[in-house]
């Protein structure tokens, strides 16, 4: 999965002469934490986060009165504070990929630039979300069941047989490999079906297979 079909491309950025109060303001009007800072040739050239804004406040324990505090304010610019030494994805990363690396260093999101430096996009951790929720097929609600199989080819099969053999349709099938006995966590959603049949699948996977949960969901009709 690329960065360039899951990123938000309509991207709010502050510039580097931009006030700190403007661009704080900016901040809280759309519940970021970090603004992408270009230049006039749309280039990336820094990164704002709240906790820059906060680090260069005066304490509130400053003996300024308020209008030599507003002044003060309204004299910081954003290339004073901002970091220079950006942590940037391109659109042909994959998702994967940024998500490792925002979980990494405490991200919430990696702005994303094309092969010149110029911003064309950004990559939130909700973006990340968007993803889990489309490959997962939660949206569709269904049953999700959890096995534990040998860590080896062709165990997965008579899994998919007896769910063929009740005529369920799969929506995803996920795997988790991070374990050192050999085994492997397979995840497979499937979509709704008359309960009383989904009750007699359940069963007869219980008796069949090493099963480690199963989860019923309802149909998610909500937007994003």
């Amino acid at each position: 999965m690329l960065i360039r079909d899951w990123m938000s491309r309509d991207v709010i950025s502050a510039t580097p002469d931009m006030s700190m109060m403007r661009a704080s303001k900016l901040m809280k009007e759309h519940n970021f934490d970090r603004l992408p800072v270009v230049d006039a040739n749309n280039k990336l050239v820094g990164i704002l986060s709240d906790r820059d804004i906060k680090e260069a406040s005066p304490s509130k324990a400053t003996t300024l009165d308020v209008h030599e505090l507003y002044y003060l304010l309204s004299e910081i610019k954003v290339k004073d504070i901002m970091t220079k030494d950006v942590c940037a994805a391109t659109p042909d990363d994959t998702v994967e990929n940024a998500a490792l690396v925002m979980l990494e260093r405490d991200f919430s999101g990696m702005p994303v630039i094309d092969e010149d430096g110029r911003l064309v996009g950004i990559i939130t951790d909700k973006d990340i979300f968007k993803v889990l929720l489309s490959i997962s097929g939660a949206r569709h609600g269904g049953v999700q069941f959890g096995f534990l199989l040998p860590n080896s080819p062709g165990t997965l099969k008579p899994i998919v047989d007896t769910l063929r053999s009740h005529s369920a349709r799969i929506t995803s099938i996920l795997t988790f490999e991070d374990r050192d006995d050999g085994m492997r966590q397979v995840f497979i959603r499937i979509r709704p079906m008359d309960r009383s049949d989904e009750n007699t699948l359940i069963d007869e996977l219980k008796s069949k297979f090493r099963m480690t949960y199963w989860s019923r969901a309802n149909v998610h009709t909500g937007p994003f």
